[in-house]
């Protein structure tokens, strides 16, 4: 082989070489960039997750508190049901008193 095959076959495998290293270092820019998107969606997500426990947090100390008023609105609710049925029962009985008197007060009057 001549001095300008071997020359010329060099420049190419250097070439070659340098293609090389410049895909790799795009390779590694690349990949550079993707695990920091996949870091920065990360925190995202971290961050969300996070906003996301306060609010729950904050709704089962809301309901918390919340519950002691409903079940005290459940049994007034209960206890007026109650007092209406007696209510209605002593209306009843004594509507059929009043009806009962006044039959009477007819009857007396009619013979």
């Amino acid at each position: 082989m001549n001095d300008a095959t071997t020359h010329q076959q060099l420049g190419m495998l250097i070439s070659e070489v340098k293609n090389l290293r410049e895909d790799f270092r795009r390779s590694e820019d690349k990949s550079d960039a993707s695990r920091a998107s996949v870091h920065r969606r990360m925190d995202e997500l971290v961050d969300r997750v996070g906003k996301v426990e306060g609010a729950v947090a904050q709704v089962n100390e809301d309901v918390t508190e919340m519950k002691p008023v409903t079940d005290d609105v459940r049994k007034w609710k209960l206890m007026g049901m109650g007092a209406l049925a007696v209510v209605g029962l002593g209306g009843t009985a004594l509507g059929v008193s009043i009806a009962g008197f006044f039959d009477q007060i007819a009857r007396f009057f009619r013979g």
